[in-house]
């Protein structure tokens, strides 16, 4: 994914803005691994190999995901409550 396509996604819940942190480019400069959350509704979604993953809550594969977020450190900072993944907090 490119930077500038980041430039266009906003929460699909809310429509805020995203901050978003990258773990893994190639050498043309593309995203292949990053973290994008929402400061307003605390929601996150995984970019993995490149692709931004913005499903509904309902339909996420949270196995799918666990593995990466516990490569980039940030499983202990999400609360699971009523089936909804929110980030608490992200060390920047």
């Amino acid at each position: 994914m490119r930077k500038e396509f980041l430039n266009k996604l906003c929460c699909p819940i809310d429509k805020a803005d995203l901050k978003t942190q990258i773990f893994l480019q190639d050498e043309e400069g593309q995203i292949i691994e990053a973290l994008m959350t929402c400061p307003k509704c605390k929601r996150y979604y995984p970019v993995i190999y490149g692709i931004p993953i913005m499903t509904p809550d309902e339909f996420r594969e949270k196995a799918l995901e666990e593995p990466l977020l516990k490569k980039w450190g940030k499983l202990e900072t999400l609360n699971l409550e009523d089936n909804q993944e929110k980030i608490l907090e992200l060390d920047s």
